[in-house]
């Protein structure tokens, strides 16, 4: 099984990007993880938001192959608690599939991406930017096999 993680445009703040790396290093211990960024697209001030998602959403879909499972973290998917997303995991594990899990840019998918998606997984009601959800993503990636694998990082 691989897992890819892919998200639009670079990571700004250097604390981000501490902590992606901090969880992306310690990922590596349990499973081939790649995390891709795509270059955000840049329309100027007079941009239209569904060409952006659209060219945004075809950038994404050259970075994936026809074998993967496609999963959005959109705002309207399925919430899983620690446990249980961390079961979801294992299923995957379990059959072997490879999977990718997309960020979208600011404005979130086209219609493309979602025709394409097997599944949408939301990290809370409440909104993020989506620079921050890279990192609350990877961690929760990193806290998935430390439960499926039965280590002490989560609590319950």
């Amino acid at each position: 099984m691989k897992i890819k993680l892919i998200a639009i445009g670079k990571t700004d703040e250097t604390y981000l990007k501490e902590g992606i790396d901090k969880y992306l290093g310690r990922l590596k211990h349990y499973i081939q993880f790649e995390f891709i960024i795509v270059n955000d697209v840049k329309l100027g001030k007079k941009s239209n938001i569904e060409v952006q998602k659209e060219l945004e959403g075809k950038a994404i879909l050259e970075k994936i192959t026809t074998n993967e499972v496609v999963i959005l973290l959109d705002e309207n998917g399925k919430e899983f608690n620690s446990v249980g997303f961390s079961n979801f995991m294992q299923k995957a594990l379990n059959a072997g599939t490879n999977m990718v899990f997309v960020i979208g840019g600011p404005y979130g998918f086209s219609e493309g991406m979602y025709q394409r998606a097997s599944a949408k997984i939301a990290l809370s009601k409440l909104t993020f930017s989506h620079q921050m959800v890279r990192l609350f993503f990877v961690e929760q990636f990193y806290r998935a096999f430390t439960i499926i694998n039965g280590e002490k990082y989560h609590h319950l």
